[in-house]
């Protein structure tokens, strides 16, 4: 082929390499051409001249100089051969002077703040003990669901646009809210989105400008952290008593409260009646949002679970985040906000603009199986399991490690807290044993400032007791060996 392109090149095809000829061809000029090889000006051989030179088909080579021309590689013209385009190679040939030279694209100020961010925590691979916030899949009825989700492709519209928030599910899904949360609203208030942290960010787009003070719980959820930072919010942790989230004191004015009332993370403790009355009179004073993240609510072991903070408030400042990653599974991806009823018509805007919309299909599915009575009924199954989970991590630390760790079974929710006796440093910890095939998220990075508390985060809920056994005697052994800070 040197021949034909005058020493310039050489074409090599390769028959059982697996890509067609063509597009060996094509892939072989069109590099020649961007790296300057074969120059601008310059007559490629007539297609029958080429065939014969590469012995394969004329209209092998026809149709790569056609595709070439289309892009602008080629000129060609009736009665003459191909000639190499002068504009795009000549721009190509100074390519490797320009990248030196050129300023480098920027990145937002969004983008910064959420690069600087350690969450979301990077993927460890496939889930294991004991990965916090994630339910047992396993035990999800999933034919049930596969009939639902059967149903609900069959029955969309084959024309029109369905609608952005699915009317049957936000009517099911308020007669479960108001009947197991306490809550007030209209259906309309719902907004159906992929997932909590979509909501989350959401409002923070709706809610705040940059610069705008913004209280999170410390220790506190670092989705929420990553979300108001990225947002240019001024977050400020505010420490927590045996109530919750702590006003007493404070005299700055936030313009937004993002709380974690009914199951706080990461501790669990639980925000009183008379704390949460406190908080949203404090909150209308301030003329703050409330934000009220119920992620795990579903479930709670001792007696009725508390209402919900929306349900108390009374002058339309609470804005409600709702999932059903952790009480279905984690991959149907649907969360949900009950919004005030004032913002529902620029949430619906917002919503659409960034693109926060749930499957269609999904959602009408959702609202059978709601209607049906099958959430409901996995909903007191998976109490039922959790429960006897939580113990049995609970005396398996214990056993294992009681004399290095104080474990306690929270009221509810899918994770516990075990804190160090003696003081450990707890990312070295949860490191270590991440090495050691166990998941065991660290403490305090969910702290915002001041002195944080040091132990581990441990999910109990989507594993059985010899998975927990297995997980807890890790450990222990582990435990046993780490010396004292």
């Amino acid at each position: 082929m040197r021949d034909a392109l005058s020493g310039l090149i050489d074409v090599e095809l390769r028959p059982r390499s697996g890509e067609t000829l063509s597009r060996q061809l094509y892939h072989q000029l069109r590099h020649a051409m961007l790296k300057g090889l074969l120059p601008p000006g310059y007559r490629l051989p007539s297609s029958r001249d080429f065939a014969l030179q590469l012995k394969i088909s004329r209209n092998t080579v026809s149709s790569v100089i056609d595709q070439l021309a289309m892009e602008g590689y080629l000129d060609i013209a009736r009665g003459r051969r191909p000639t190499v385009a002068a504009s795009k190679p000549s721009l190509m040939r100074g390519k490797a002077n320009a990248r030196s030279a050129a300023a480098k694209p920027l990145m937002s100020h969004w983008a910064e703040r959420l690069r600087k961010s350690d969450w979301p925590v990077s993927n460890e691979g496939a889930p294991r003990p004991f990965l916090p916030g994630l339910g047992d899949a396993r035990e999800f009825p999933r034919d049930l669901w596969a009939r639902c989700l059967r149903r609900a492709a069959r029955g969309m519209p084959v024309l029109g646009v369905p609608a952005l928030n699915r009317p049957a599910l936000q009517a099911a899904l308020l007669r479960h809210l108001v009947e197991h949360r306490g809550v007030k609203a209209g259906a309309r208030q719902i907004m159906i989105l992929p997932s909590a942290q979509a909501a989350i960010e959401l409002i923070t787009r709706v809610m705040l400008n940059a610069g705008d003070l913004a209280w999170l719980e410390s220790p506190g959820y670092g989705g929420a952290h990553a979300a108001l930072e990225a947002a240019g919010a001024r977050v400020c942790g505010v420490q927590l008593d045996q109530s919750g989230l702590s006003i007493q004191g404070r005299r700055d004015r936030p313009r937004l409260i993002f709380v974690t009332p009914s199951h706080q993370y990461p501790t669990g403790r639980l925000m009183p009646v008379h704390r949460r009355q406190q908080l949203l009179s404090f909150a209308a004073s301030a003329g703050a949002t409330i934000v009220e993240d119920d992620y795990d609510s579903e479930f709670h072991y001792d007696g009725r679970p508390v209402a919900a903070l929306q349900g108390l408030d009374e002058t339309g400042r609470t804005i409600y985040v709702g999932t059903f990653s952790k009480s279905t599974f984690m991959d149907i991806r649907v969360g949900y906000i009950i919004v005030p009823e004032s913002f529902v018509d620029v949430f619906e805007k917002a919503q659409r603009h960034s693109g926060q919309i749930a499957s269609a299909p999904v959602q009408d599915a959702l609202a059978e199986f709601i209607e049906d009575g099958h959430f409901a009924a996995h909903i007191r199954k998976m109490t039922r399991l959790y429960r006897d989970r939580r113990d049995h991590l609970v005396r398996a630390l214990n056993a294992v490690a009681g004399d290095r760790l104080t474990a306690a079974a929270p009221s509810g929710g899918m994770q516990l807290t075990a804190y160090f006796k003696p003081r450990c440093e707890d990312r070295a910890v949860s490191s270590y044993l991440s090495k050691m095939g166990v998941t065991a998220r660290s403490l305090s990075p969910h702290f915002i400032g001041g002195t944080a508390e040091h132990g581990l985060f441990l999910g109990f809920a989507a594993w059985n007791e010899r998975e927990i056994d297995a997980g807890a005697d890790i450990i222990g052994e582990v435990m046993r060996r780490w010396p004292d800070s």
